[in-house]
């Protein structure tokens, strides 16, 4: 048997529905009817509650433009085995262009609000004298964010397999929530200044994607 609920206004009669009630008698204010009297069933009361609540959430958690969050990204580093003194130098140069491009391309397609990692560099190089990788120290991390008073910290590091084969990572942790919330690595074929640039330009623009369809990816 259906449970009959008496409410004053659409109002109660949403919130008495939210309450699990089955039949909602809609009434006025005064006792009187609503025009005819008009019932509710619980069908489709729910349904339509169950979509605008999800929207509404939706619409209250997912970001929006106007509220990126701010992001500092880390220099990239080098994981080379090899250590072949003929690349040496020119590493260096790409691993500093990678670092420029990934913040510049973060910042145009508005994935975040990009925090200029300056004032952070000495505290950088502490951190590098201390440990040999900085994805490897979640903490290096955290230092990092509240310096630059960001949300997220980008940590980056390529790994080189051979002259042919390579793999750019990024790292993102969480500095309010102390946690990686997100990786990624693309794959490189050929270590050379075209490769490298490739790399890092196919991973942002793969995260925009995914961001068009996600609204949280990468947050």
């Amino acid at each position: 048997m259906k449970r009959l609920v008496g409410a004053r206004n659409v109002d109660e009669a949403l919130r008495l529905a939210e309450g699990g009630a089955d039949v909602i008698d809609l009434k006025a204010s005064g006792g009187g009817a609503l025009g005819d009297r008009r019932t509710c069933l619980n069908v489709a009361c729910a349904a339509a509650l169950g979509a605008f609540g999800a929207t509404a959430y939706a619409q209250a958690d997912s970001p929006t433009p106007g509220k990126l969050r701010s992001l500092a990204v880390v220099d990239f580093q080098l994981v080379d085995d090899q250590n072949n003194s003929l690349t040496k130098a020119a590493q260096e140069v790409r691993l500093r262009n990678a670092t420029v491009q990934l913040q510049q391309e973060l910042a145009q397609r508005q994935l975040y609000r990009i925090v200029d990692p300056a004032p952070s560099r000495e505290l950088q190089s502490e951190l590098r004298a201390q440990q040999e990788f900085l994805y490897r120290c979640d903490d290096c991390a955290e230092q990092v964010g509240r310096q630059l008073d960001a949300d997220l910290v980008m940590v980056t590091w390529v790994q080189k397999v051979s002259e042919l084969i390579l793999n750019l990572n990024v790292q993102i942790y969480d500095v309010r929530a102390r946690k990686v919330i997100f990786s990624k690595s693309v794959d490189m074929r050929g270590n050379d200044d075209v490769s490298w640039s490739r790399g890092v330009h196919y991973l942002v623009r793969d995260m925009a994607e995914k961001r068009e369809r996600n609204p949280r990816y990468g947050q």
